[in-house]
């Protein structure tokens, strides 16, 4: 049974274990990310701002926001911000990380579950908002995505980063195999998925040696997508950023890294409009 068909104790239950394992890794999540590691320097953050196409003194929300590396990118671009997270713990290590922009930064403790706290933050009142990497951990969308068509103006945008439902979820195995190719050793790297359709909420691991792993609601696209057009958004734009650029040399990546896998797009990011 997925989260969306849970009752709504057992669906309360698991939001606030939920919200509990974050706590809990705050201060390790806020240690490694810093000012953003491979996936938010390389994909996500480069992904979000081209689809968002933020404009000076522009009013953006941020859901999700964990340790506000994005919201502080965000202020740099000269936006006011509003970031916002359901984690306590993730807020503090927002709020005590250096910006440069801080005065343009208004950090808020807020579910991006819960409509109505998304809706408290003012009507009509954001010409953009924003959610990185932090779908896929919600055990609820319906909420957020019933929330957006109220607090952004029309014709605001709305986007959203998330592991790829198709190719980075929990029904997926990543694989490499060496071949012989006329005298010489040849690694292809590919993936293998299980299952789609129907996958369960399960736990696993974000960044490697955390104290306590997380929740991952994956999601498939029909699904994902459908959440968002009940809300009456629209979706106007999409990317699948995946690590194609020359690599660089600065590290060596891992045997199962997504670095070796140029071909596959562990992200997807999404532009929704507000009619």
């Amino acid at each position: 049974m997925s989260a969306d068909n849970l009752d709504a104790a057992a669906k309360t239950n698991l939001h606030e274990e939920t919200r509990r394992i974050w706590d809990q890794n705050a201060s390790f999540w806020d240690e490694k990310m810093g000012e953003g590691n491979d996936f938010q320097r390389i994909l996500v953050g480069p992904a979000s701002e081209r689809l968002l196409n933020i404009q000076p003194e522009e009013s953006v929300l941020e859901l999700a926001c964990g340790n506000g590396v994005f919201s502080r990118r965000l202020a740099q671009l000269g936006a006011q911000v509003v970031a916002t997270d359901f984690s306590a713990g993730l807020l503090e290590h927002a709020q005590a990380r250096h910006s440069e922009h801080a005065e343009r930064i208004q950090y808020q403790l807020v579910d991006a579950t819960n409509e109505e706290q998304i809706v408290s933050l003012g009507r009509q009142r954001f010409d953009a908002a924003v959610c990185n990497m932090a779908i896929m951990d919600m055990s609820e969308v319906d909420p957020l995505m019933r929330a957006m068509r109220q607090v952004v103006k029309p014709g605001g945008r709305f986007v959203f980063c998330i592991m790829h439902p198709c190719f980075n979820q929990s029904g997926m195995t990543l694989y490499g195999e060496e071949t012989n190719v006329d005298g010489k050793l040849v690694t292809t790297y590919g993936i293998k998925i299980t299952s789609y359709l129907h996958n369960q909420p399960q736990k696993g691991i974000g960044i490697i040696g955390q104290p306590v792993p997380q929740y991952y609601f994956d999601r498939p696209l029909h699904v994902l997508f459908g959440a968002c057009f009940k809300a009456g958004l629209v979706m106007d734009g999409i990317e699948e950023p995946a690590f194609n650029h020359p690599y660089d040399g600065s590290h060596r990546p891992r045997s199962f890294g997504w670095a070796n896998y140029s071909e596959i797009p562990p992200v997807l990011a999404v532009r929704l409009r507000v009619p």
